[in-house]
């Protein structure tokens, strides 16, 4: 096993990382942000505000794009272990 073959592995696992994370993330930024500029527009300066609907969207993001993020993870595995007669060489 070659330097380019860790590298590429460690490449293909940190894409993975990413393309699970962001959905997510995104979702929770987004609602951040809208409940930021909502507390800006009315002058509420409450800053517990944003956690309640952040959250509740964070886990209704999670349950919508669980099965998928499951099924992407598990093909990643899945691909790894299948492989991994090659990569003892």
């Amino acid at each position: 096993m070659t330097v380019d073959d860790v590298t590429a592995i460690m490449a293909s696992g940190l894409f993975m990382v990413i393309k699970i994370a962001v959905p997510v993330l995104l979702v929770s930024l987004v609602v951040g942000l809208s409940v930021s500029i909502f507390q800006t527009v009315t002058s509420i300066q409450d800053q517990t505000l944003t956690f309640v609907p952040k959250i509740i969207l964070t886990f209704v993001a999670l349950m919508v794009l669980g099965n998928w993020m499951l099924t992407e993870l598990s093909g990643y595995v899945v691909k790894m272990w299948s492989d991994f007669s090659l990569y003892i060489h």
